[in-house]
């Protein structure tokens, strides 16, 4: 599988063979947040697809995902996600079944019905990972 950082706000996912690769269009670009929240949602996308045409008899191996979005605010985030697919051999009439295939990924529910969120801290045990690390603390 590779994953191409196509732009600050968009990617793009084709089949590969071997490991996940990731690559960016230019040097100057780096592999954000964003691009990790899209390249799931890109990825679990495209499992359900092959799998949905596994059992239904297509091939997806020209199957391919771009995922764009934009920013909202108040706080902010991202307000909206752009998902398209490119699948060349599959049959005209298969579009709108291979769409709400999309909807059966986990990571597109999660989207849809956000998840409870918490967030915890701690500092016990601060000053012996400290000197586990080496490095000296004020006592």
């Amino acid at each position: 599988m590779k994953l191409t950082l196509v732009s600050e706000n968009a990617i793009h996912l084709e089949p590969t063979p071997g490991p996940l690769i990731i690559e960016a269009a230019n040097d100057e670009q780096n592999f954000s947040p964003f691009h990790m929240l899209a390249g799931s949602l890109a990825y679990c996308s495209f499992s359900v697809m092959y799998t949905w045409a596994e059992t239904v008899g297509l091939s997806a191996d020209d199957l391919s995902l771009d995922v764009s979005w934009t920013f909202a605010d108040d706080p902010h985030r991202v307000g909206t996600y752009d998902v398209r697919f490119n699948w060349p051999s599959l049959p005209e009439g298969r579009i709108s079944a291979a769409k709400r295939v999309v909807e059966m990924c986990t990571i597109h529910a999660t989207l849809h019905h956000p998840p409870t969120i918490t967030v915890e801290g701690t500092t016990e045990g601060s000053a012996e990972h400290a000197q586990a690390d080496g490095v000296e603390t004020a006592r």
